[in-house]
């Protein structure tokens, strides 16, 4: 990226940090959570029937993620879905470093506030070993899509990958970071 550092960042390194050493009691800064990887996907099942709706998704997600996506395929064959193994069913994207952080703070920041009729985040959505999954409906909260573009409302999930050993000190690492969790 640059040499310009990252505010979401910057705050960890210059707040954070102090906060939950001090919260948890941790014996010293490397035993503090941080965040490894966030994971956004974006299933489309429909894509069996018309390969052009993974090509517009996947320019979709890569104007969100500033990377481009993985193509995700079928693992298993399911006749009910009319799906054979190796068929495209999805897209993906694994952002790490200064694209996690710039996606983290746009997330935030931006596109969470955009969510019509938005009162937080579910505050259970950890897994037991420190990470957290939500998903948004419309893509459209995101500024870098245009209403103009897209062909159909698509969602996505969002996995956001921490080093806690616990969905407690998870919690607070993402609330520490602005995460707006619902009360």
């Amino acid at each position: 990226m640059s040499t310009q550092t990252v505010a979401l960042r910057q705050k960890y390194k210059d707040s954070v940090i102090d906060e939950l050493k001090k919260k948890h009691e941790y014996p010293n800064v490397m035993a503090v959570p941080k965040l490894e990887k966030v994971t956004l996907n974006m299933g489309l099942g429909e894509a069996r029937d018309d390969s052009k709706i993974l090509e517009k998704a996947s320019k979709e997600l890569a104007q969100v993620a500033l990377q481009r996506p993985v193509i995700t395929k079928a693992k298993k064959s399911v006749s009910n879905f009319k799906l054979r193994a190796g068929m495209p069913i999805g897209v993906m994207v694994t952002l790490r470093g200064d694209r996690m952080w710039i996606f983290l703070e746009k997330l935030i920041n931006i596109a969470l506030p955009r969510v019509r009729d938005f009162r937080g985040v579910n505050p259970n959505s950890f897994d037991g070993r420190g990470n957290y999954t939500m998903g948004i409906r419309e893509q459209l909260v995101f500024p870098e899509i245009s209403y103009d573009q897209i062909d159909s409302v698509r969602g996505m999930n969002i996995s956001i990958v921490t080093t806690a050993e616990t969905d407690e000190e998870a919690r607070d690492l993402l609330e520490l970071l602005g995460m707006p969790f619902r009360k």
